[in-house]
């Protein structure tokens, strides 16, 4: 195996290098890829110094030296990558030991394009602890069982039982699958949940399979300051994100010819259900009165998901 890890870059000098220690200690790692997106602070210059000190390890910017967020910056580690598979890591999240374990043996077969694994917690700081505990507590991301690839696009959509979700820093994919299916790789026009959208569609054009499920494979660092963490805790506001993305899921699924018709309304529910959550009280409750008459199952599908709940009530 020769895995490309690709490592966006950005307000993160504290924890980049312990991000790329984390991937060098395998032999499978065939290059750390770096790509600083204009970082305010001295990250650019903690990326050349690991550069200089690891063989492995590359560095890249934007062609125009700008800010681009994570979608463009993850793309450009695509196009920039050599290795026969692609892992990603935020570089203030880190690999644990175990990390490649499945991959390793899974990979064997042709037909498995992809494989995903648990996401454990470390704070950072006891101030983030304090902070973000009751959001993450020390729970797993994963997905809670092992299922069959055909099930993971709806087992994610749909959100049925405890199917649960995975996180992009334990996928691994077969780079010549992925280029080869998608539509498009990470959306430019999403600053944040792009993640979370590549996701939606990569489980539906490939077929992804379980690794590691009941322990970590990598943790999440949660500190005080990365953007994700404060829109989870609504420390940011996620009304216009969330929106955003189920827009951007709705669109896709629209043009998608092979997605099922209910699969399709079911999304575009879970939009209009955001819309509702997240407009003005006055225009909110106007939406849920028409909504309750033309497709009550809007509203159904919303009442399901937490964060629709907390916006309306």
């Amino acid at each position: 195996m020769k895995i490309s890890v690709i490592i966006p870059v950005y307000n993160a000098e504290k924890f980049v290098s312990q991000a790329v220690e984390s991937a060098l200690q395998f032999d499978e790692v065939h290059e750390v890829i770096l790509i600083e997106d204009k970082s305010p602070d001295n990250a650019l210059e903690v990326c050349r110094q690991l550069v200089e000190k690891h063989g492995r390890v590359k560095l890249y910017q934007h062609p125009d030296k700008g800010n681009h967020g994570a979608g463009p910056t993850r793309n450009l580690g695509i196009e920039k990558s050599t290795g026969d598979f692609i892992a990603f890591l935020d570089a203030d999240d880190y690999y644990l030991p175990n990390r490649f374990d499945a991959e390793k043996e899974l990979f064997v077969k042709s037909e498995v394009e992809g494989v995903y694994g648990a996401l454990g917690v470390h704070y950072y700081s006891e101030k983030a602890k304090e902070q973000y505990y009751p959001l993450f507590g020390d729970k797993l991301t994963t997905v809670y069982k092992k299922h069959s690839p055909k099930d993971v696009f709806l087992g994610q959509i749909y959100m049925l039982g405890s199917f649960g979700l995975f996180s992009i820093d334990t996928l691994t994919i077969r780079k010549e699958s992925m280029i080869k299916k998608m539509d498009q790789l990470f959306r430019t026009n999403l600053r944040l949940h792009q993640d979370s959208e590549f996701l939606f569609r990569l489980s539906f054009y490939l077929d992804l399979y379980p690794g590691i499920l009941d322990k970590a494979v990598a943790m999440r660092g949660v500190h005080e300051n990365n953007r994700i963490t404060l829109v989870d805790s609504k420390k940011i506001k996620p009304a216009s994100t969330k929106v955003l993305f189920w827009k951007e899921v709705d669109s896709w699924a629209a043009d998608e010819a092979k997605i099922p018709k209910n699969v399709k309304q079911h999304i575009s529910r879970m939009y209009r259900s955001f819309q509702i959550a997240n407009a003005p009280a006055l225009k909110k409750w106007s939406m849920i009165l028409k909504y309750l008459i033309v497709d009550n199952k809007s509203i159904r599908s919303g009442l399901y998901n937490i964060n629709f709940r907390n916006n309306l009530f």
